[in-house]
């Protein structure tokens, strides 16, 4: 379940490892500058279907797109010269930007909202399994309230269906809350009881537990929606 990888010597073999198992369908731990996250591919709506009932979490601003770069971004949301321009500043690094997605964003991802976070991270792992994936990755922040799902006895195989926990709708503030630093992991190994999760991309060495800031480009003016490891006003 755990493969280690060498940041700056990058093993071909467990990359091309990990596209199969995205291919098919299968869910990822990987690092990136700030903690840990949870991912698949994004044309796999087996995937996809996955990762949400194991997250829980039905307010869709929870998830992200992870990409390699700001014209990857450009195929899946629409970006003005002002959001480029300050988008091409401040990655890769610790921030997710909430964009207007293009309508080929939504139908493959099936969601109701109209805009999707995404984020560039500054770590060659997961920048170079999504250059040899072809596509962004579908992703959310791992947490330990994800290891309760299996001893609660909900997390089922095959077709059944699987409960996720239920979730306050948007109360109208868009602000999102933070992630609590307890409920995030350091080291990979102690992302094994999370149920589910097909391998976990591990550099042996532990994250900072931390969460990205989160910026909200979808109106006039940017606003902070989280504030996290990205400084925020710059």
């Amino acid at each position: 379940m755990i493969s280690y990888i060498a940041p700056k010597n990058i093993d071909d073999r467990i990359v091309h490892r990990t596209i199969q198992l995205l291919s098919d369908g299968g869910l990822i731990a990987i690092p990136t500058d700030t903690s840990w996250t949870i991912a698949c591919a994004l044309s796999s709506k087996k995937g996809i279907k996955t990762l949400r009932r194991l997250s829980g979490e039905r307010d869709e601003r929870h998830f992200t797109l992870l990409c390699n770069s700001i014209s990857q971004i450009g195929d899946y949301c629409s970006l003005s010269n002002s959001q480029f321009r300050l988008i091409k500043r401040l990655t890769p690094g610790p921030y997710v930007f909430v964009l207007k997605t293009l309508l080929g964003t939504e139908k493959a991802l099936d969601i109701r909202r109209k805009e999707i976070g995404i984020r560039i991270p500054a770590h060659p792992v997961p920048a170079r399994v999504i250059q040899e994936l072809g596509e962004p990755m579908y992703s959310i922040t791992a947490k330990r309230s994800m290891q309760g799902i299996a001893s609660e006895g909900i997390w089922q195989r095959g077709d059944k269906q699987l409960p996720v926990a239920v979730t306050e709708q948007e109360t109208g503030s868009p602000a999102l809350p933070p992630i609590p630093e307890e409920d995030l992991f350091e080291g990979g190994w102690e992302l094994e009881d999370i149920p589910g999760l097909d391998l976990i991309l591990d550099t042996g060495e532990e994250l900072p537990r931390l969460y990205s800031t989160v910026l909200d480009f979808t109106s006039d003016d940017i606003v902070l929606l989280r504030s996290g490891a990205g400084l925020w006003p710059i």
